[in-house]
């Protein structure tokens, strides 16, 4: 068991249930800071809902979750904002890249809910590297489905969070992009000792992470 203070998350009885319907159990799970990890396992089995959990989108009907040593469920409100904003990444496996918004603004989003200094360049660089030059000005309506994954995965890099979670972040990727994705999720997690969670059923993505932990479906 790792010391408390070098775990990224730390979980511990954790459920989730939906009108008396079990969604997820997790006796346990545990991520240092600077490491990685895959969650696999079958389609239903509460993989997504296990990341809400993570990162307080939704509350545990039994057992604790610890952020970066935070309980989270001590925060509420907009204390719980300014938490996740500052120290999470998330790739939403939706995207939720907000319409009204171009590319750039919608990247830079993130560093204006983390309160971090509005850093341009930093917002630059993630495009060039994922390869979205020439589109900073398009609206989410005018993308493909791989570049607006690759937005959403710059959004949720800009800020250079602690914690970084991503669900299914190569699923509408070719080969090319899945890989280059793969390599900056992983490079600016190491750049700032960050833990990076991934969510995912591609066998690209599994071999290339520290751990795995498989979650079954509910009985």
């Amino acid at each position: 068991m790792s010391d408390s203070a070098s775990l990224a998350v730390d979980t511990a009885k954790l459920g989730f249930s939906y009108r008396d319907r079990p969604v997820v159990h997790i006796e346990r799970c545990q991520l240092d800071r600077g490491r990685s990890m895959a969650v696999i396992g079958p389609s239903g089995c509460g993989k997504t809902t296990f990341l809400h959990l993570l990162a307080g989108l939704i509350r545990p009907s039994t057992g604790t979750v610890r952020i970066l040593g935070q309980d989270l469920s001590q925060l509420a409100g907009a204390k719980l904002d300014r938490f996740r904003g500052r120290n999470i990444g998330l790739v939403f496996q939706r995207f939720h890249l907000l319409p009204a918004l171009n590319v750039r603004d919608n990247v830079l989003l993130a560093q204006r809910l983390a309160g971090s200094r509005i850093d341009a360049a930093r917002v630059a660089t993630l495009l060039e590297q994922l390869d979205l030059v020439g589109l900073e000005h398009h609206k989410p309506s005018m993308l493909s489905q791989g570049q607006a994954q690759r937005v959403a995965i710059a959004r949720a890099l800009v800020h250079g969070p602690e914690l970084i979670m991503a669900d299914e972040p190569t699923s509408a990727l070719d080969d090319r992009h899945a890989e280059r994705a793969l390599a900056l999720l992983q490079a600016s997690a190491q750049t700032v000792g960050a833990a990076l969670l991934v969510v995912t059923h591609d066998q690209r993505v599994r071999g290339c992470l520290d751990g795995e932990l498989e979650i079954e479906a509910p009985a």
